[in-house]
């Protein structure tokens, strides 16, 4: 019986600490490989790449009916994440442009993160596209004011005014604003537009994504 006891007791600290190792969204980016290897990733496609606004928009293809799309939202990822998954999210890939989400929770991680640190992850990532994609088009959704973090707004927007001052200085890039499109008649984001965790986007919030999307996608 003990000698039962001990190997179970030593599986179970085993998977444990096999877990344990495994980094934050590990098992996302081995979807991401399983997935590349049943279908081949089709080239000149547009590589969504961030966080959860990006995983929860299943359907996107039906949004962009004309445009074949590659979705690699993962998990509610932050640009650190992206940096430390940089050669899985890109090397698979051959795409003619990548859309990036993402910024939103490195804040809702680290309520005290400043602006500057946010961009520079950001500036970091979008050096690794470079290196390997230097020509094509590379843009940046906003990150979107969710009612609730509203408490992480000011971070937010001076990330985003950065980011946006960033891209506009690049070539081939893009800092897709969202803000507007969000907000009712006096200025105020639309709460109707999220679903019940004050967080996530409905349908409806997607589909005015798309009609800011459009005009930038190739």
């Amino acid at each position: 019986m003990k000698k039962i006891l001990s190997a179970f007791l030593l599986l179970a600290f085993t998977l444990f600490f096999s877990q344990e190792q495994k980094p934050m969204f590990w098992q996302d980016i081995q979807n991401f490989k399983k997935a590349n290897q049943e279908n081949t990733p089709p080239k000149d496609a547009i590589l969504l790449i961030g966080s959860s606004s990006f995983t929860k928009w299943t359907d996107v293809s039906g949004y962009f009916p004309d445009k074949t799309i590659i979705n690699r939202g993962f998990g509610g990822s932050r640009l650190t994440d992206l940096n430390y998954y940089a050669e899985d999210l890109l090397n698979p890939y051959q795409p003619k442009q990548i859309i990036i989400y993402c910024g939103e929770n490195d804040f809702a991680d680290n309520h005290k993160l400043k602006a500057k640190e946010v961009v520079q992850r950001f500036k970091t990532f979008y050096a690794k596209i470079r290196e390997k994609f230097p020509t094509i088009e590379v843009d940046y959704i906003s990150i979107k004011y969710s009612p609730s973090r509203e408490k992480l707004w000011p971070q937010m927007k001076k990330a985003n005014k950065k980011i946006a001052c960033f891209m506009k200085k690049e070539p081939n890039a893009e800092f897709i604003d969202i803000t507007k499109v969000m907000q009712d008649a006096n200025g105020n984001v639309r709460k109707d537009l999220f679903v019940s965790d004050m967080l996530h986007i409905t349908p409806e919030g997607y589909r005015l994504w798309t009609s800011v999307m459009n005009p930038y996608m190739k």
